[in-house]
């Protein structure tokens, strides 16, 4: 039943399995259901869901690293205006307070069922729903660190005419570079982690694969996912240890 299948090229570490099956068909002859031993053949790859499960999990990266690119390019802009001494309006302070709090108290998992719903089943919508709750992590915690950062060096940038961008890149930024790595790479690691749950209700990723092997109680292919989704944070984590060493 596959399309263009050669039995001379199998795929890697996969062979042919002939088995015997007790078929009932109705005899066009007698009008009578009888039994016939049919021959099948099956194409076994040992390792073929494997492969496909960690196709999956890439996904899952992916979509990870997306949403927190994009969580970092939006929360940069938005952590400058809802800096209160850097803000250029209270106004602004206000409106962008709340709305960085709105988007931190919407769970990635109820934003995703809705843009499942936008956006059909599929990788946009995690994607999206990651980006949107990390926004409202990223812009808080980024706008207190330039609320922190040391005023004296400020004041010296300040002291020779230069406004509030300058400022801000040239005092306020070196001081909370550091910081801002260690809080993106655990965005990172946390969109990870989450993009397995998001998947659940079809948001893409290899959570998607999960709850719907779960569902068809194929607590085999369950397992495989469940141990890959556990190795891969584990390598994902000392990666990122490993990045912020050489960064930080």
């Amino acid at each position: 039943m596959i399309d263009g299948f050669d039995p001379a090229h199998l795929p890697m570490f996969s062979h042919l399995e002939t088995e015997r099956v007790d078929e009932s068909v109705l005899n066009p002859e007698t009008m009578q259901m009888t039994t016939k031993t049919v021959e099948k053949t099956f194409l076994v790859e040992p390792v073929g869901y494997l492969v496909f499960t960690l196709g999956k999990m890439l996904e899952t990266v992916e979509m990870a690293i997306w949403a927190s690119l994009f969580a970092v390019l939006m929360s940069l802009p938005m952590a400058w205006v809802a800096a209160r001494n850097f803000t250029p309006h209270p106004a602004l302070y206000a409106l962008a307070r709340s709305f960085i709090s709105f988007l931190r108290a919407v769970p990635e998992l109820i934003s995703a069922l809705f843009l499942v719903l936008a956006f059909g089943f599929g990788a946009i919508a995690g994607i999206l729903a990651l980006a949107l709750h990390s926004v409202g992590f990223l812009a808080k915690f980024f706008a207190e660190e330039i609320e922190a950062a040391d005023k004296v060096p400020q004041d010296a940038v300040r002291a020779t005419g230069a406004g509030d961008f300058a400022v801000l890149r040239l005092a306020v930024l070196p001081q909370v570079l550091p910081s801002y790595t260690a809080l993106t790479f655990y965005i990172l690691d946390r969109n990870i982690r989450m993009g397995t749950v998001i998947g659940l209700v079809g948001a893409g990723g290899i959570g998607q694969e999960l709850k719907g092997r779960y569902d068809m109680f194929q607590y085999d292919h369950v397992a495989t996912i469940l141990l890959i989704i556990f190795l891969s944070v584990l390598a994902l984590d000392a990666l990122a240890a490993k990045l912020r060493r050489k960064l930080i």
